[in-house]
């Protein structure tokens, strides 16, 4: 899976300085694997040895909001999921995020799974949303004629068991008939 420019400097800062994480614990926080940290690791420690001093200190830019796919966030809200105080802190810090942000998110989520979605759908999906249901609606008609044919066909097969068994059949009844136009007839 590819990750961005952005998120790897993040996995680098958190790894590095007075608090640095392993990039085992990393690993298990955020879900890259540990190779992975070390080696973007290693790669940000040979660009800063090869970086003069004078541009190390240079501001940087005003940091521009991360545009944030539902995928990351969703690995955000996980590894956010059980964490309190200071841990959750370190995991927001380490995102660049804030926890009212991460409230929101878990908001979305929530009214996603349970159906009660805080944004309107577009027009496009609220058309494609009500044939689904309308067509639905069609086959539950259908599968309930259906099944009450089922019913009553499954009621007749019983109810010409039980005459048979009571020695009731057509062939019988058949040659009632005849007897009875021959007798008619006579």
């Amino acid at each position: 899976m590819p990750y961005t420019d952005a998120f790897k400097t993040q996995m680098v800062k958190r790894m590095m300085g007075p608090n640095a994480v392993s990039a085992a614990t990393l690993a298990r926080q955020v879900g890259v694997s540990q190779p992975t940290l070390s080696q973007w690791l290693r790669a940000a420690n040979r660009v800063a040895a090869m970086t003069p001093p004078s541009e190390e200190k240079k501001p940087a830019a005003s940091p521009v909001p991360k545009k944030w796919t539902p995928e990351e966030k969703l690995r955000v809200l996980v590894a956010a999921q059980e964490l309190k105080g200071e841990e959750l802190g370190a995991l927001l810090r380490g995102e660049g995020l804030h926890e009212a942000q991460l409230r929101e998110w878990q908001q979305t989520a929530a009214g996603a799974l349970s159906g009660t979605a805080s944004e309107p759908l577009p027009a496009k999906e609220r058309k494609r949303l009500a044939a689904a249901e309308k067509r639905v609606k069609e086959l539950e008609r259908e599968l309930h004629r259906k099944e009450k044919a089922l019913a009553e066909a499954a009621a007749l097969l019983v109810l010409e068991k039980k005459l048979q068994a009571m020695g009731w059949d057509e062939r019988h009844l058949a040659d009632e008939d005849d007897a009875a136009d021959e007798k008619s007839e006579k």
